[in-house]
Parts: C-alpha cells; structure tokens; sequence
C-alpha cells in the first residue's frame, strides 16, 4: 500500500484545504503543484503543524469539548 495515498479519497480536498491553511499560518509559500524551491524544515513546517493540530482537535472532540 502506497503510504501516499489516503485512506478516505473522499477526504483529500478538505485535507488539501488545510495544509494550505496551515501553510498560510505559518508564512510558507505553498502553491498547487510542485514545490521543489521549498526547504525540507518548510515542508516539514507544515506537515508537523497539521498533525498537531489534527491531534489537538480529536483531543477536544474526546475530552467532549
């Protein structure tokens, strides 16, 4: 299984919208398609973000915040 490939389709656009939310918060210049001038801390930058915000997000719905 390709590790690049989500495990709902369904859900890329919203996942697509949020990494260039999160990208925009963070001031990195992400744009559609190739991002090759980017650094690997920018990408990573974001990345990192997303999954901590994902986390802090089923925490609160758990906690039934």
């Amino acid at each position: 299984m390709s590790r690049n490939s989500s495990s709902v389709p369904e859900a890329k656009s919203a996942l697509d919208k949020f990494k260039f939310e999160v990208a925009n918060e963070l001031g990195v210049p992400l744009t559609n398609g190739y991002n090759g001038n980017l650094t690997s801390k920018q990408n990573g930058s974001v990345g990192g973000y997303m999954v901590k915000k994902m986390i802090e997000a089923q925490e609160r719905q758990m906690s039934g915040m």
